[in-house]
């Protein structure tokens, strides 16, 4: 339960990092804005069009008699849009950061150097494009994962009462850890961290990773909040995966009532500390 707080507590930080912060959480924003704008059209073309793909997509139907077709097919959309609803969510993060590598990069750096006892951060010797590459695959093996539990999460929905009441809290659990692994790729790829070994990291302490992705998975759902929360996610992800390492923390102002700083080290869980990882 402890580690459960502490995941939150990171979110929290992350939040409040940004707020100090105006400048950064401005340049954090752009590239939510441009995924969200992506999103909303193809929502929108679904929306409109749904009907008409479901209605090409099932031909054997068109002979049915009233009402079963128009129920079949109305059923085969609505289900159609919650799959697309329940992949945004699943990929809006992994597509912002993707078209926000460089944003993303600089803020967590900036993360680091503030609350790094020697003012230091980790910084990858990898020319852009060859991060965006790594980073482009990994979010696919990643969602490739997710989008598995997705559609195992939906059949088991259709369960009387666990799928009602059990299968979507599963669910929200689910998408926080991926969610987290998304964000903390940020922080965690620049120390050289290879995909296998930040899912292994992650679930070493899961309870810490529920902790900071279900809530954050669950604010997600509100439209547009993705979009503000974005920068202070990939900032509360860096503090996030600092923990996961056994780094040194140092508080800010809270610190302290004099307004010093202090420095603390967290602890690496019961898998022990990864370490800083060598360079790719």
């Amino acid at each position: 339960m402890r580690d459960l707080g502490a995941g939150f507590g990171h979110l929290l930080k992350g939040q409040r990092w940004v707020a100090r912060h105006g400048k950064s959480y401005g340049f954090g924003l752009v590239p939510g804005l441009i995924t969200l704008v992506l999103y909303l059209a193809a929502l929108v073309s679904l929306a409109l069009w749904g009907t008409d793909f479901v209605a090409w997509a099932t031909p054997f139907a068109d002979d049915w008699s009233s009402p079963w077709l128009g129920l079949f097919r109305g059923f085969l959309t609505a289900v159609l849009f919650a799959l697309a609803l329940l992949l945004a969510v699943l990929t809006f993060t992994a597509v912002t950061l993707l078209i926000g590598q460089p944003f993303y990069e600089n803020l967590s750096e900036r993360v680091d150097r503030d609350v790094s006892p020697d003012g230091t951060a980790p910084e990858s010797d990898l020319p852009l494009m060859r991060e965006l590459w790594i980073s482009g695959r990994d979010s696919l093996r990643v969602l490739v994962r997710a989008g598995l539990w997705g559609v195992l999460l939906f059949a088991l929905g259709f369960i009387p009462f666990v799928g009602q009441t059990v299968v979507p809290v599963v669910g929200f659990f689910v998408t926080g850890f991926f969610l987290t692994e998304e964000l903390t790729s940020v922080a965690l790829q620049r120390r050289g961290v290879e995909l296998r070994d930040r899912l292994a990291l992650l679930r070493s302490r899961k309870t810490l990773v529920w902790g900071y992705g279900t809530p954050l998975a669950v604010s997600f759902l509100v439209p547009f909040v993705a979009v503000f929360l974005m920068p202070g996610a990939v900032a509360g992800a860096t503090l996030l995966a600092r923990d996961l390492l056994g780094e040194e923390i140092r508080d800010g102002d809270e610190g302290r009532p004099d307004g010093g700083s202090t420095a603390r080290t967290v602890s690496p869980g019961p898998a022990g500390p990864a370490g800083p990882a060598p360079t790719h």
